[in-house]
């Protein structure tokens, strides 16, 4: 299943391109139809920020866009790794600048478009990621389990109290990331946040969907349903035939995981629709959450219809 990882290009110093579009929100609102309508309108190519849709045979579940909407427009960063594959924020940032570069090229305009804060401040903002190192945390997890996540709060608040304010001291897997990137990389780990608190006006050009609270419940729970009437289930069967297993991130996704412990006999078919529903609702009060604190969004609110009802105000907004 694994196949060769993409080649990585380095990042380029400024990312020198006509100022990207963007089209974000929470999941389920709809960003998928829209995009491709506004696509068309812009002359953009769409640049997906999603950490899920870079899997291939992920499909069904990150409600990725089907072979005809990446016929009529192109798509970027869809499909990059099999999810055996380790897959990072950072590298998804390089590749995403070389898109951003090859779509200038092409006289297009960039269109980005998902519900991921983390991934699309990668791709519009200056933010660097600092590298891993499994021997090192390999070492400070297993200090963790013996020690207790408290005792290496106390070590990380003793050398970088700003990320030990950051953290709960009851946070291990955020604990052990602080302090592996200061063994790794010789700098605090809140050295690396700093350019987080900027959102430089220039960079993208944003728009934003609200769905009102209880219209956004009710298409989560129709896309639950068609999901799991669409094939979900068998997706997640050829999957774990091919090694998909519980220790991989691509498992945890939303859905992936229930539908696993569905088919190991852990959740009924009821319990696995009600928690994928309940798990996706968080998502989107997370992401939200992320997009609120940008100032630079101008947001669109719309009904039971989702953003698909808002293409022509977001259009006139999105050619500035």
């Amino acid at each position: 299943m694994t196949r060769p990882a993409p080649q990585l290009a380095p990042p380029p110093r400024s990312l020198r391109v006509p100022t990207p579009r963007a089209l974000v929100g929470p999941t389920a609102a709809g960003k998928t139809e829209a995009s491709v309508a506004l696509a068309g309108r812009l002359g953009a190519e769409v640049v997906l920020v999603d950490s899920m849709t870079v899997y291939r045979g992920m499909d069904v579940g990150t409600a990725k866009p089907s072979v005809a909407d990446r016929a009529s427009v192109p798509h970027h960063l869809v499909d990059l790794a099999d999810p055996a594959e380790p897959f990072s924020v950072a590298g998804f940032q390089r590749l995403a600048r070389v898109a951003l570069l090859s779509i200038a090229d092409r006289g297009r305009v960039a269109l980005l478009v998902g519900g991921s804060g983390l991934y699309f401040r990668a791709v519009v903002d200056e933010l660097s990621f600092p590298g891993t190192d499994p021997g090192t945390r390999r070492r400070l997890e297993a200090e963790a389990r013996a020690l207790g996540p408290e005792r290496l709060h106390a070590r990380l608040r003793a050398s970088d109290p700003e990320a030990a304010g950051r953290i709960d001291p009851g946070n291990a897997r955020r604990t052990v990331r602080a302090l592996e990137v200061a063994a790794i990389t010789g700098k605090p780990f809140s050295a690396y946040r700093r350019g987080w608190d900027r959102y430089p006006s220039d960079r993208v050009r944003a728009a934003g969907v609200i769905v009102e609270p209880e219209a956004l419940r009710r298409r989560i729970d129709a896309r639950v349903r068609a999901m799991l009437q669409g094939g979900l289930i068998e997706e997640v069967r050829a999957l774990r035939a091919e090694g998909f297993g519980p220790f991989l991130t691509s498992s945890r996704a939303i859905g992936y995981l229930e539908v696993a412990e569905h088919l190991d006999g852990r959740l009924d078919a009821g319990e696995m629709e009600g928690r994928i529903a309940r798990r996706t609702r968080e998502l989107a009060r997370r992401q939200m959450a992320w997009f609120r604190r940008d100032p630079r969004m101008r947001w669109f609110r719309v009904g039971e219809e989702g953003a698909a009802s808002a293409v022509d105000e977001i259009e006139e907004y999105l050619r500035g």
